[in-house]
């Protein structure tokens, strides 16, 4: 086991200058994800700074009428909060699909921003990985894919994001706000998560050293009819093959908006702007549901052993988009 030094600061600006600098800190949330990192050697920080103290847990209501969820607050409580339940049910439904209630009671809303991709060859240190090991390969493309990424990929990488968290935090157009030593910066969701393109190594927008402190959703994107569903290999605890977030307003029988994103097929969670602009000012009926994902997924690139997932995507949308149809009447 490689020593590490281990901190435990209590204000933010502490924290801060702890990493400032240091390419071997790392911040600690819950842990749930970089100690496992660590256990396999994928991680090797030379200095842990505990964020666990700091003053950034809990959720509140914002100043125009949307809450603000601090980085700290864990999943459990994430889920359980009768506001969260109340204007953002999707985002309740998705932590509670996520993980297990012993994990969730460890793992911070922060830190599930950060997580990493589950793909096997990632966690392998005898495999190539160019988000391990840039220009190493990526042997996913040719090898083990069942579960790997039909939208957005690259030559260079085919992982997925795990997070069930921030597929409804994109359907809902979250913002991150975070904290540098020049002060207090946000970025939308949207642009958090980058490309993956020629780099697959760099995930987020984030600058070095940053510390994520909240997460914030608008007033605007709040819907008490949201729906989040998820399809996985086994109920009891696993990643997902594909799942939904999505929100419908309907008006006399048409779609006035829709919000959907979708998560297990792409390194980000996937916003599905073209499947919500098809839907705009149309009867909400099962067969234009089924024609915006359609319109969706003519993206879509699977490999050899993931084609399953556009049939699969396209009737998860189809049955969310139709429940929500449904409730509205």
């Amino acid at each position: 086991m490689k020593e590490f030094s281990y901190e435990r600061p209590e204000q933010v600006r502490e924290a801060l200058a702890l990493v400032d600098g240091d390419d071997g800190a790392r911040f600690l949330g819950g842990g749930t994800n970089l100690v496992d990192l660590m256990k396999d050697g994928i991680e090797s920080p030379a200095r842990l700074v505990d964020v666990r103290r700091l003053p950034m847990a809990g959720i509140r209501e914002s100043s125009d009428g949307g809450l603000v969820i601090g980085a700290t607050t864990t999943n459990s409580d994430l889920a359980a909060h009768p506001e969260v339940r109340r204007r953002f049910p999707a985002l309740s439904q998705a932590v509670l699909a996520g993980a297990s209630g012993q994990l969730r009671n460890m793992a911070t809303v922060g830190g599930n921003l950060l997580q990493r991709t589950r793909c096997p060859y990632f966690a392998d240190l005898s495999q190539p990985c160019n988000k391990r090991s840039p220009g190493s390969g990526c042997p996913a493309i040719e090898g083990e894919h069942h579960n790997h990424a039909i939208l957005g990929w690259s030559d260079h990488c085919v992982a997925t994001h795990p997070s069930d968290m921030t597929v409804a935090l994109a359907a809902f157009d979250a913002v991150v706000r975070y904290e540098t030593l020049d002060g207090g910066h946000e970025i939308p969701l949207s642009a958090f998560y980058l490309p993956v393109g020629e780099s697959p190594e760099r995930e987020t927008a984030l600058p070095p050293g940053a510390l994520i402190t909240a997460v914030a959703l608008p007033a605007a994107a709040e819907n008490p009819r949201s729906r989040y569903r998820k399809v996985r290999e086994r109920a009891s605890y696993a990643f997902a093959n594909v799942s939904v977030a999505a929100a419908l307003d309907i008006e006399g029988g048409l779609v006035r908006s829709a919000r959907i994103a979708l998560g297990g097929l792409a390194a980000r969670p996937w916003r599905a702007h073209t499947a919500e602009s098809a839907l705009r000012d149309v009867p909400a009926t099962a067969d234009r549901f089924g024609d915006a994902a359609d319109a969706e997924l003519a993206a879509a690139r699977p490999l050899r052993d993931n084609v399953y997932k556009v049939a699969l995507a396209r009737n998860l949308i189809t049955a969310v988009l139709t429940e929500l149809a449904h409730r509205a009447e």
